[in-house]
């Protein structure tokens, strides 16, 4: 099945749960906006979640919260179901709504921006305009720019995490680089040809995987925002090819890749960590949660990493752009449980002392943990904390450097998902060695207007 099939499979879908949920009319009707029982007590269930990554350290946090509201949610439990992704947490949804299965329909949803529009503009999510507009000068500035859609708030930021550089100190240090000559993309490429040159090739600048994540992680999050490139034009039209920023960020990957400065290996995998123990690649350019998988991973290499914000192109000036995580709660029939879920929200980002007794907890267990996303919890030292994985560096406060300064991400419509698996193909065929990095950006500009065309203008 291809990508337009699939898109139409699931406006189809969606149009039926938009039926279903309008046929519900002679009982209660769904709520556009969180709204608390009557006495402020909610009633007794489970509370469903759609979640992918690694959800379950989540509830390490959500499970004590529910305990410690025993006065509003007493028999409350949450049910967190596993994805692959956003996209099989979106379906999943989907189905389950058009089939007025709401007993297995999430309450609530992890998802991304992509999937946000979609989810949105079929009218399934609930509203949370008015509650985020209140706060959002107390979150990091952007907290909410993947929030939105029609004029509407519907995405909970649950992190907001920039793009850094990771690098394995030991190796800079026999090879005579200074770190801080990573911090332009020119100075990063020559330290490249000196670690291939000066190892003999036994030393990689940097990893890249063979598949679609060369395009999410090298691509799409990482060098064309901060190239300043563009898919779609203002006014929809497909521009990806003609973009100035996308022959800077593609022609940049290409330089990398053709010189051999990037280890190919897929991402995630055994063979992955077993080159890094080994010395094989110095330095990771991705997002900050990559911080969970060394730590996790490479454990026994503690005290030889770093990480610094991310090479910028010294003629456009910005650092990489953040990952925004997102949650939305579903409007569902007689649901009941959204404003719980804004309240449990509310204080993962804003109950300091819980949020840090949970991070303390994450980082005994080497779990995943983000910085919070308000602003007067990075105040307090515990998030300029130093680090003994990264040799007494505090990652916490390299994360907050991070998003300093950062580049605006792509424009991301309704078709991004389609432009996606046009774009990664001929990106992958380029790294098999299959053809030229300028002939895989004027293949993807030509079947991203044959397929697609044009998207909504900005």
């Amino acid at each position: 099945m291809n990508i337009s099939r699939r898109t139409l499979l699931g406006s189809s879908l969606l149009l039926g749960a938009s039926a279903g949920l309008s046929a519900c009319g002679g009982s209660k009707p769904s709520p556009d906006s969180p709204s608390t029982p009557d006495g402020g007590v909610f009633p007794p269930g489970k509370m469903i979640m759609y979640g992918y990554g690694q959800p379950q350290w989540l509830l390490e946090y959500y499970n004590p919260w529910l305990e410690r509201h025993q006065d509003i949610a007493k028999g409350v439990t949450i049910d967190m179901v596993q994805n692959e992704g956003e996209a099989q947490a979106r379906q999943k949804l989907i189905q389950a709504m058009s089939a007025q299965d709401y007993a297995s329909a999430a309450d609530v949803i992890q998802t991304s921006r992509v999937s946000l529009l979609d989810m949105a503009k079929n009218d399934i999510l609930v509203d949370f305009t008015d509650y985020l507009s209140g706060i959002e000068d107390k979150l990091v500035p952007g907290a909410l720019s993947d929030s939105a859609y029609d004029g509407k708030l519907y995405g909970l930021p649950d992190s907001v995490r920039p793009q850094l550089l990771f690098y394995n100190q030991d190796i800079l240090d026999t090879y005579g680089i200074d770190a801080e000559s990573l911090s332009t993309m020119d100075g990063y490429l020559e330290a490249g040809r000196k670690l291939k040159t000066d190892s003999k090739g036994a030393v990689q600048l940097s990893q890249i995987d063979p598949t679609t994540l060369a395009w999410r992680y090298w691509g799409r999050r990482g060098l064309l925002p901060q190239a300043g490139a563009q898919i779609w034009g203002d006014d929809g039209s497909v521009v990806f090819g003609d973009s100035e920023g996308t022959r800077k960020a593609l022609g940049y990957l290409g330089t990398l890749q053709s010189e051999g400065h990037l280890f190919v290996t897929k991402m995630f995998q055994a063979p992955l960590y077993d080159a890094i123990k080994a010395g094989k690649i110095a330095t990771f350019y991705i997002g900050a949660f990559f911080d969970e998988f060394l730590r996790g991973n490479v454990a026994d290499m503690a005290g030889k990493w770093r990480a610094q914000p991310a090479p910028v192109f010294e003629d456009v000036g910005t650092a990489g752009a953040p990952v925004i995580g997102l949650f939305c709660a579903v409007k569902k029939p007689e649901g009941q449980y959204s404003a719980l879920w804004q309240q449990l929200w509310n204080d993962f980002q804003f109950d300091a002392e819980a949020r840090q007794t949970w991070t303390t907890k994450m980082v005994e267990e080497n779990a995943p943990y983000a910085n919070p996303i308000a602003l007067d919890l990075l105040k307090d030292p515990f998030w300029k904390e130093p680090s003994d994985f990264y040799g007494g560096q505090s990652f916490r406060e390299t994360e907050a450097l991070g998003l300093q300064n950062s580049s605006a991400n792509l424009r991301v419509t309704k078709d991004d998902a389609e432009a996606d698996a046009l774009i990664s193909p001929e990106l992958e065929k380029f790294i098999a060695g299959d053809q030229s990095i300028d002939d895989a950006i004027k293949n993807a500009h030509e079947a991203l207007k044959s397929r697609i065309s044009t998207t909504d203008p900005k």
